[in-house]
């Protein structure tokens, strides 16, 4: 429905109600609703996954259409984010949301900062995808508040052209609200417990939950070693769980991404259930470290399992927890894959130990075979050191080749000295096309950065805390940040309006007409930015 016949609408309500309603302006209320598109965390999740869909398909089309996101850990980082979207590239198309469980473990639990171990509050996930929708409306609201002023600027000075212009903008407004990837861990307990938070998750506006195939209460980072998997059927119980919880929301178009951590798990706490050879139990227990026992030397509490006639005994930690077998990560992460994507999953996820197209393309080759469409979401995660990566994969390129590289220790390659080689500069264009080439070649649909905001918190409050406390005091923030934020258009150097100042101001008007006290007066010193 257009503006002007929202207007028109709550005009038909307002006369019909009588003198009652008689001090109510159809057009500032038709304002607060078209600023208010969502009205519940449901309408988000069913209008994301629709986008989020549409985008899976395109992606099918041509794989240059990937999708990307930063990871968020605060309603204003991401609404800044999607404010600089729409700023430098005019759309937000394909660009998500991406919330992280390692930062809401480590920046949003009650209990301080914690390890990526599923410990924090399972409350706080869907308060967080909560609080970064009321962020991103706002960001809607504020921005067609804006809209609105210079509708009403054009009306007072008689110009017709921008009066159209502006009605036009204002119907065809692009909303801030994108799809969120959502972390969901390892789904915090059993199946039950997975789909009651999958529910809370998909409430606050989640169109998409990422799980993964660890031990509940093992979980680690997908990053650090100690990782330990569950078997197949235990994973799909809750991927199943939260199709469950999709469905009975009305969020049918909801996304499951199936992580697997396998590739860096050597170790599984149970021995999976199997009836037949060949089953997916016995194949996840082929994997098991095993010795062939002898009967006559049986020891006490020992486990066994039967295989081809044989009698094996994996090997068993003292933590109780089974071994796999070296070097059966990839065979192991390809069935999770497969098997997810049979029962449900509609997106992959490998957690690696480095950033390597053949090698995530490799094991996409072998979904493929099985899956045609198989599609992965990939982690360009800050764990992995991206400049000694790509410079020793092109160092090993370059020895493969037979070109000399007597000039270069492969250990070292980090140092600045080597800043301005021929080898950096190709490792960096690597890099810079890393997505765009790992979305053709290994299926990488959606790339996403962890955690990107993080990093850049801290970095600029360190810079920030070296010039402000030391010599340049003072102008180590108004030459660092407040005049960078005026040159380059950022938009919260207005911090008052992106609060909703402005937003709050245009209420007063809408209920207290002439006798509303506004903040937006010549005295704000907010005038001061004009100009910016």
């Amino acid at each position: 429905m257009t503006y002007s016949a929202r207007i028109k609408e709550l005009n038909e309500t307002i006369t019909a109600n009588g003198a009652p309603w008689g001090a109510i302006d159809a057009e500032s209320a038709a304002r607060m609703v078209v600023q208010n598109r969502f009205r519940t965390g449901l309408d988000i999740a069913k209008y994301t996954a629709k986008i989020m869909r549409e985008d899976m398909a395109a992606y099918d089309a041509d794989p240059a259409n990937y999708t990307q996101s930063l990871g968020t850990w605060h309603g204003f980082i991401a609404q800044q984010k999607l404010i600089s979207i729409k700023k430098h590239f005019g759309s937000t198309k394909r660009r998500y949301l991406y919330l992280s469980g390692w930062m809401i473990a480590a920046l949003r639990s009650e209990f301080g900062p914690l390890p990526d171990q599923s410990m924090h509050e399972k409350t706080s996930v869907p308060a967080l995808i909560e609080e970064l929708y009321t962020f991103l409306r706002q960001a809607d609201a504020r921005e067609l508040g804006m809209m609105f002023r210079e509708l009403d600027a054009a009306k007072a000075a008689g110009d017709v052209v921008n009066t159209h212009r502006l009605l036009r903008q204002i119907d065809e407004h692009e909303t801030h609200v994108v799809p969120i990837i959502a972390d969901i861990d390892a789904g915090f307990g059993n199946a039950e417990a997975t789909y009651l938070l999958a529910k809370k998750m998909i409430e606050a506006g989640a169109c998409a939950l990422q799980i993964e195939n660890q031990v509940s209460d093992e979980k680690q980072c997908g990053h650090q070693d100690g990782k330990v998997t569950v078997p197949h059927e235990d994973f799909l119980q809750k991927i199943r769980a939260i199709r469950y919880a999709f469905l009975e929301l009305g969020v049918d178009d909801g996304i499951i991404v199936a992580r697997t951590d396998s590739l860096g798990a050597g170790l599984t706490k149970q021995i999976a259930f199997s009836t037949e050879p060949g089953d997916l139990g016995d194949q996840y227990n082929s994997f098991l470290d095993c010795d062939e026992v002898d009967p006559a030397s049986i020891t006490n509490g020992q486990v066994f399992i039967s295989r081809d006639g044989k009698l094996l005994a994996p090997k068993r930690l003292p933590s109780n927890l089974y071994q796999f077998r070296a070097g059966t990560g990839e065979d192991r992460c390809v069935l999770d894959c497969i098997t997810s994507l049979q029962n449900g999953a509609d997106l992959l996820w490998i957690e690696t130990e480095k950033p390597h197209i053949e090698q995530i393309a490799g094991m996409v080759d072998r979904i493929r075979e099985v899956i045609p469409n198989a599609k992965l979401v990939y982690n360009n995660s800050p764990s992995f050191n991206w400049t000694l990566n790509f410079r020793q994969q092109v160092y090993d390129a370059w020895a493969e080749e037979g070109k000399d590289v007597s000039a270069f220790d492969r250990a070292k390659l980090m140092s600045v000295d080597y800043d301005s080689t021929e080898l950096a500069a190709e490792a960096d264009e690597k890099i810079r096309t890393f997505q765009r080439d790992a979305a053709k070649r290994a299926g990488i649909f959606h790339h996403l950065i962890t955690l990107p905001t993080y990093h850049t918190a801290a970095l600029s409050t360190d810079n920030l805390a070296k010039e402000y406390f030391g010599e340049q005091a003072m102008l180590g923030y108004v030459k660092n940040v407040q005049r960078q934020e005026i040159r380059q258009g950022i938009a919260c150097v207005k911090h008052q309006n992106m609060a909703g100042s402005d937003i709050g101001d245009d209420h007063k008007d809408y209920f207290a007409g002439e006798a509303a006290l506004k903040a937006g007066g010549a005295d704000n010193t907010m005038n001061q930015f004009a100009a910016a």
